[in-house]
């Protein structure tokens, strides 16, 4: 039976267990219900096997995330606003949509939800990608996640002066939030930190997309 399954491309079983003899009946049930277990949705490959299902890096991959990176660096670094226009509309987006998402669960939480959705959606990407075993997702997901930061980051240094224009002419969040947390002095220097993660996330995730892809070149 388990030979026909094999045959028919049903169950996979390796090289190695198609060589040994059959002998006794515990012998083959034995092979039968390893094969079954490395078949089943809920087995857990070795590290060995998880490498060997990885898509390689293209060129292509690699040129399309560096230039993101680049893209997104210029435009918080060499623009004058610190905004990368289509990207951090939708990031925008997401930020407001936190608000009363969150919102509903907790009345408090509602000023966090919008700095909450945009770090949770890249790194929901992230996590989509690594597991489609994509590296180029992966890292274009992390240099998103970067970029948001980024976005963050000039929120969180206008939390005193609040010179920003607000969706609605609400409640500054992180005004509320430092003010909440006794750091509103110290606005400018976590934002500064909060920007540095950004650009070590940003050029880490490229560095280590580089070295995927001259491992597999």
């Amino acid at each position: 039976m388990l030979n026909f399954l094999w045959r028919l491309r049903l169950v996979h079983i390796p090289q190695s267990m198609l060589d040994i003899r059959l002998g006794t009946r515990q012998d083959r049930a034995n092979i039968g219900r390893t094969a079954l277990i490395m078949n089943s949705p809920f087995y857990r490959k070795q590290d060995s096997d998880i490498a060997s299902d990885e898509a390689s890096v293209s060129l292509g991959g690699l040129v399309a995330v560096l230039v993101f990176g680049v893209v997104c660096l210029s435009f918080h670094w060499l623009g004058s606003e610190g905004w990368f226009p289509v990207l951090d509309s939708a990031n925008l987006a997401l930020h407001e949509a936190g608000h009363p998402l969150v919102g509903i669960f907790s009345e408090r939480m509602t000023v966090y939800g919008g700095t909450l959705f945009q770090l949770i959606f890249p790194l929901a990407a992230a996590g989509h990608f690594y597991r489609a075993t994509n590296a180029s997702g992966v890292a274009a997901a992390l240099v998103w996640l970067g970029e948001n930061l980024f976005n963050i980051a000039r929120y969180m240094a206008d939390a005193r002066t609040q010179q920003l224009p607000l969706v609605g002419n609400g409640e500054h969040d992180w005004t509320e939030i430092f003010s909440r947390w006794g750091v509103l002095h110290l606005d400018g220097r976590i934002a500064g930190m909060t920007r540095g993660i950004g650009v070590i996330l940003v050029i880490g995730a490229a560095l280590w997309l580089y070295r995927r892809w001259r491992a597999d070149n």
